[in-house]
This record gives structure tokens, sequence and C-alpha cells, in this order.
């Protein structure tokens, strides 16, 4: 029975089956990412998350900000202008400033003002 397993574990594994594209390798240098929720809403920074990760982006850290803002805005740590643009893109807004700290030890700061709306968990799901 063990072997009979094994064969079939080893014959399953010979094929190469692509992932889905949620779960493929991001194309680009990678970027880190922390996620502030400076809305007010609570959840948002860890739905915020979700969503660059799926993206292929790697969030080290989400939390709340101090200040709230209307408008999401997509701080530039280090580096120059292509690592904030790319996750504006993977949000779909953002304005993109260049804030340079380096004590943060990430590429690029996300503050999820009222504006953001995360995307649906399930979006072939019907209600």
């Amino acid at each position: 029975m063990r072997l009979v397993l094994l064969v079939g574990l080893i014959a399953g594994c010979s094929e190469r089956t692509p992932l889905p594209a949620a779960f493929q390798e991001p194309s680009g240098p990678r970027v880190l990412v922390e996620v502030l929720n400076a809305s007010g809403v609570p959840g948002l920074a860890r739905e915020g998350t979700r969503q660059l990760r799926q993206k292929g982006l790697d969030v080290v850290f989400y939390g709340n900000a101090d200040q709230t803002l209307d408008s999401t805005e997509v701080l530039v740590r280090r580096g120059d202008g292509p690592a904030g643009a790319r996750v504006a893109r993977a949000l779909g807004l953002g304005a993109v400033r260049h804030v340079e700290d380096t004590l943060r030890r990430v590429d690029v700061t996300v503050l999820l003002g009222r504006d953001y709306r995360p995307p649906p968990r399930f979006p072939g799901l019907v209600r």
C-alpha cells in the first residue's frame, strides 16, 4: 500500500502544473511594503495586505497609522519611483510620493485612506 502511494505521488509530481496567477512569482525586483490603516475603518490594513500579497508584493508589516487620511498615499521610502508605482497599480489607487526614511527598512509605506475599498474576497461567489 505504501509503495503504491509513493509511486503515485512521484508519478503525479512528474508533470509540471502551473500555479494560479495569484501565487506566481512576481515580475520585477522584490518590493518590501508596510501597510498602515489611515482610514479609521477597522481591518483595512489586513485587507490591503492581502490584496498586495496576491499581486506578488512582499508586505512585511501592517497596522494602524497615527493619522487619518481621505486619500490613500504610497510613500517611497528608499529606491526610486517604480516600486511606488507598482504598489499603487496593485491597489488601483494612491498618490505616489517620495518621503525617504531608511530607518523603516521597507521600500514603500502605504497609508490606506478613506477612499480605499478592498476587493471582494471571493469574486466569483454569487450571493
